[in-house]
């Protein structure tokens, strides 16, 4: 027999599934055994639940009595640190079994009891807001017990993620997580992807398509929940590939109040045919956003960026095109100015590769921000496959990620230089300055013309000049200084001429005093 046709051993086998009750059973012992194992993954899918970090201590199937009766949860687990502990119940449903919302109210009221701390519920249900519970309870049994669900996809994205990205120190714990992602990840195991946008998305999308849809038609609810739940499916498969935290985006609002989430989207729906929502991805450009037109058969994915704060129009479109060298020719660039509500220009990639000015319409107006768009065909089948509504909306989100938003950075000024000061030899100059402006010193705002012109200036009559000072070179001809010398010499000339005349007078009158001296001695 060939060997290609041997099946390996694993830790967690997928055959002999008989039923919906051996699978529930043996993903509920498989999970719980690998939380207690790997410590990295217990701590890391425990965590957010309110479990302190500790050990981890997992049970199948423990009975409980409550008012004579005997339940059986699911399992038990119990994190320990010192003399603390922490307790929740286990409720798992695996393939298209839901929760039940009486068995959750036993469970929480055998918590209660029992002072455990919360009950886990696991199933293919995907709540639509993070923090929401897919099964109304009584609130009042919510009192003292918390109450959390995990969806199997994201069970298995955060397995994923802490093999593959976060790391597991141990490497038989890493082997045990794998083998765990094996399992989870193949058909028989019961956790499924999302495959189906409920038994009301035939008739919900029917009256979209006719114009009939009303807020207050049955089933709408259900189709926006779904949708909802499609952008938390779409983000957990995103982040388990990127290796990061990819979550919906929901105002302060919306996350305090469910409700307002669900009443946009079913205005939007009955107003314009469309369901849209956005996509947060750590250290990306900007949120991602996806809009379903049921009317027009189409999806489309858009993000908005900031356009570069310095150079011309047409530089900041050829630095954006720079950027989508992998994006293709059908993708949608739009330009945004000041003080424009909408966009003031549209054009296809390979129009704007071919000329950027095609997306100035004024080179006076100050461009903005962009925004880069990709549409595909929308499926309208409720379930999974080709010409689906989950696959269409999948396949676009993750292509337009690998074509577009995964190449996009943000534009960053560049840092300021320091200005260089112009060098002055002061040593082949003269530096004479009056006495009044002899505390003053050379000053960054003096120019080097400037400086050189003042050191070489002859002083001014009656100008201070130190001892120390080497003698200034002769002015140019033409100069101001020049004439004001030229009257100073024609001034000193007249001087020295009436001196001489003086001289030349002196002796005779001295002679002629002599003699009169003489004769009268």
């Amino acid at each position: 027999m060939a060997e290609q046709s041997w099946h390996e051993a694993r830790l967690i086998p997928t055959s002999g599934i008989n039923g919906a009750d051996e699978q529930e059973r043996r993903a509920t012992s498989a999970l719980l055994a690998v939380l207690g194992a790997v410590r990295e993954y217990g701590r890391a899918l425990l965590k957010p639940l309110g479990a302190p970090a500790g050990t981890i201590e997992c049970y199948i199937e423990v009975p409980f009595l409550l008012a004579e009766k005997k339940l059986y949860p699911d399992g038990l687990v119990r994190v320990s640190r010192g003399t603390k502990s922490w307790t929740a119940l286990v409720e798992v449903k695996t393939g298209s079994n839901e929760l039940a919302a009486e068995q959750l109210e036993n469970y929480l009221d055998i918590a209660r009891e029992q002072g455990f701390d919360a009950v886990i519920t696991i199933s293919n249900e995907i709540p639509a807001i993070a923090g929401q519970h897919p099964t109304k309870v009584d609130k009042r049994k919510l009192r003292k017990v918390e109450l959390h669900h995990l969806s199997w996809s994201q069970v298995l994205a955060e397995a994923v993620m802490q093999k593959e990205f976060r790391g597991v120190a141990d490497p038989d714990q890493a082997w045990i997580l794998g083998e765990l992602i094996r399992y989870l990840e193949h058909d028989r195991s019961g956790a499924m992807d999302m495959d189906d946008m409920g038994e009301s998305w035939t008739s919900v999308r029917d009256a979209v398509a006719a114009g009939t849809l009303r807020p207050n038609d049955k089933g709408i609810a259900s189709v926006v929940a779904r949708f909802d739940a499609l952008l938390r499916f779409a983000s957990l498969n995103l982040g388990k590939r990127l290796g990061t935290e990819v979550v919906p985006v929901l105002s302060r609002k919306e996350l305090t109040d469910p409700t307002l989430r669900a009443q946009d989207l079913t205005q939007q729906l009955c107003a314009n045919g469309q369901l849209s929502g956005a996509i947060r991805i750590p250290d990306t450009v900007g949120q991602l956003v996806v809009t379903a037109d049921l009317r027009s058969g189409r999806v489309s994915c858009h993000v908005d960026l900031d356009a570069p704060r310095d150079g011309r129009p047409t530089t900041r479109v050829n630095w954006l095109v720079r950027q989508l060298k992998n994006a293709p020719d059908s993708a949608r660039v739009e330009c945004f100015v000041a003080h424009s509500r909408g966009s003031s220009a549209a054009e296809l990639l390979r129009t704007v590769r071919e000329t950027p000015a095609v997306l100035v319409t004024d080179p006076a107006k100050d461009i903005r921000s962009f925004r880069v768009a990709t549409s595909n065909t929308l499926g309208s089948k409720r379930g999974r496959g080709r010409g689906a509504f989950i696959d269409s909306v999948l396949a676009t989100v993750d292509s337009f990620y690998a074509d577009v938003l995964g190449d996009l950075k943000a534009w960053s000024a560049a840092p300021p230089k320091l200005r260089q000061p112009t060098p002055v030899d002061v040593e082949d100059v003269e530096v004479t300055r009056p006495a009044s402006l002899a505390s003053t010193d050379f000053s960054s705002q003096d120019g080097p013309t400037n400086d050189a012109a003042d050191s070489t200036r002859a002083p001014a009559p009656g100008a201070v000049t130190s001892s120390h000072d080497e003698p200034t070179q002769p002015p140019a001809p033409g100069t101001g200084d020049e004439a004001l010398d030229q009257d100073s010499g024609q001034t000193q000339d007249a001087h020295r001429r009436e001196a001489d005349r003086s001289d030349q007078r002196m002796p005779d009158d001295n002679a002629s005093g002599a003699t009169a001296i003489g004769d009268d001695g």
